[in-house]
């Protein structure tokens, strides 16, 4: 399935069981290049399986996931899905980066190292672009002095910075963020929200799931709800917080986490 499509992504009808637990319900989403989307909602409605899905780390059981206006990721068999190629997913992967609530860095490399290693191992670049390409994204990132310590030495802000950066580092089309300051003390969150920030500033286009309101109320073009696997309500932060105070549900869950 081909299409002329105006959007960065487009999800259509994504459905993703666990047994007898529906956890993404038909889901149909249209992310313009250079939105910032923010997701949330209550624990378990779907939010972190739907950004896996989008990054290829669940497989779905139905629907199209469709990037740059071309059906990704996918072949389809005797009427299911199957997972495309793993050379095909490692390269849709250099374009949908991701970062997750716990940092995944390799812990015996080096900051410079994690840093480099997309580029070097998926991308293939020379080891000299690697490095100019990881000093940049360290630099952006305000760690550009931690470039020789290992994960171990540093804070959970920085990790998660170091986390960015290697996602960055990979020059993705559409950034993933699953929680981004969900692990974090209180007092290092800001220090992701402002690099986050300096992304969305410099035109990324990114969907965002997280508690965290300031993420919502300053970044997004758009906010969205999510529940028992479906979409409930979306509008711009201004007409969400409004509005959104308007349904019972959505009332419910912001005076929980405001």
């Amino acid at each position: 399935m081909n299409t002329d499509n105006q959007y960065l992504l487009s999800l259509k009808g994504i459905t993703k069981h666990f047994k007898s637990l529906t956890a993404v319900n038909g889901v149909n989403l249209d992310v313009s290049s250079g939105e910032k989307l923010v997701i949330i909602g209550p624990s378990g409605s779907g939010k972190s399986t739907l950004l896996r899905a989008i990054n290829f780390l669940e497989v779905i059981d139905d629907g199209h996931i469709i990037f740059e206006g071309k059906e990704a990721g996918y072949i389809r068999k005797n009427g299911r899905l199957h997972l495309d190629k793993p050379q095909v997913i490692s390269a849709l992967r250099s374009e949908i980066g991701m970062v997750f609530q716990h940092f995944h860095l390799f812990p015996h490399m080096t900051v410079l190292e994690n840093v480099m290693e997309g580029p070097l191992t998926v991308q293939k670049k020379s080891r000299e672009e690697a490095l100019e390409i990881a000093l940049a994204m360290l630099a952006k990132v305000g760690l550009i002095d931690k470039k020789g310590v290992y994960p171990a030495t540093l804070s959970g802000g920085q990790k998660q910075r170091v986390a960015i950066a290697r996602a960055i580092a990979m020059k993705p089309k559409l950034m993933l963020f699953d929680e981004p300051t969900s692990a974090l003390d209180p007092e290092l969150v800001g220090e992701v929200f402002e690099t986050i920030r300096s992304l969305a500033v410099d035109g990324m286009t990114m969907i965002i799931v997280t508690h965290h309101m300031g993420f919502a109320r300053e970044l997004a073009d758009r906010v969205m709800f999510m529940e028992s696997g479906n979409f409930l309500a979306e509008g711009t932060p201004q007409e969400f917080f409004a509005e959104g105070m308007n349904n019972e549900r959505i009332r419910t869950f912001l005076n929980r986490i405001l």
